[in-house]
């Protein structure tokens, strides 16, 4: 299914990106360039992470939208210097329009314009800008990433946006690499950890605390299901098995256990929210499904997430 794109208002996704062929070829190194790549970005076009996480052979992007704001020339000639340099190419291209005619050609306007305040375009230069990087520090050529990313459109409430952030941290508790998803660098929990402001900024937009000492501990209750601290966590999860084997006993587990296992309605379920924001969508978008569909929402099957819905209906291999 095409993935589903909002415009006129803010709008957060969940983007995942995979490496060619399912590769492992995501080093340390590797996956600090893309951490400074995304930071870079972002600040360009004035995007929000909210958070990420960096794997070997993948990467998850929680991005927060905003509605595209018309830049004036000294803020777009600006943005340009941070982030080209006040050498390249386009800048001084735009510095010298600037100079001569009194503003900034329509053409490169429109060029750097269009990378603002559209996920597509923020992604493929994300992507290419690393394979760039990636294939002149190898000396590999030819693609790097597999196919298009894949997205979710997440409505921008806290028990969406929460739910997905933490299913993002806990990416390498997940994988078997960590127990704890602060001993992983490079995802956005560990860099708020570190001291990173945007990072905190990220994550604070989603919970109920405004304050970082008391948020993190709140955001740290939700990763592993107690009343938590920044430092530690109270008690230890389940394993994954365990997990499934509760939940196909009937047993209740906590958001926070649930989140431990591979559950693709959060990262292939095309939209993900409310059930009114779901239908609203769907209303939207009516002209991308079947005629015999009705409405949009469809519920999260095999795991107990109250509250969040989801445009597509998955089954097969659903939960892992």
């Amino acid at each position: 299914m095409a993935r589903i794109k909002i415009e006129g208002t803010t709008a957060v996704y969940h983007c995942i990106s995979r490496v060619v062929g399912g590769q492992m070829l995501l080093n340390d190194l590797g996956k600090e360039k893309l951490v400074a790549i995304l930071g870079k970005l972002a600040g360009f076009c004035g995007v929000e992470v909210i958070t990420y996480c960096m794997m070997s052979n993948h990467c998850h992007l929680l991005l927060r939208v905003p509605v595209r704001v018309e830049l004036s020339d000294e803020q777009l000639l600006a943005k340009m210097a941070k982030f080209y340099g006040k050498k390249g190419t386009l800048t001084v291209r735009a510095q010298e329009s600037l100079k001569l005619r009194g503003k900034i050609d329509l053409e490169i306007r429109k060029s750097v314009v269009s990378r603002m305040g559209d996920v597509s375009a923020f992604m493929k230069e994300f992507k290419q800008r690393f394979s760039r990087w990636y294939n002149k520090a190898t000396g590999r050529f030819g693609t790097f990433w597999a196919e298009r990313f894949t997205s979710v459109l997440v409505e921008d409430s806290r028990r969406a946006v929460r739910t997905v952030a933490a299913y993002i941290d806990l990416n390498p508790v997940r994988a078997g690499l960590v127990k704890d998803p602060k001993e992983y660098r490079f995802c956005g929990y560990a860099a708020a950890l570190n001291g990173g402001a945007a990072m905190r900024r990220g994550i604070l937009s989603f919970l109920v605390e405004t304050n970082w000492a008391k948020g993190v501990a709140e955001y740290r209750a939700l990763l592993f299901g107690t009343g938590g601290s920044a430092n530690r966590s109270e008690k230890g999860a389940l394993e994954p098995a365990a997990i499934k084997a509760e939940l196909a006993g009937g047993g209740e587990l906590g958001l926070s256990q649930v989140l431990r296992l591979r559950v693709r309605h959060l990262t292939d379920g095309v939209i993900l929210g409310s059930q009114d924001f779901v239908n609203e969508m769907f209303i939207q978008h009516r002209d991308r499904f079947g005629a015999k569909r009705k409405k949009g929402a469809r519920p999260i099957r095999g795991v107990p997430m109250p509250g969040i819905s989801v445009m597509r209906d998955l089954r097969v291999n659903a939960i892992g």
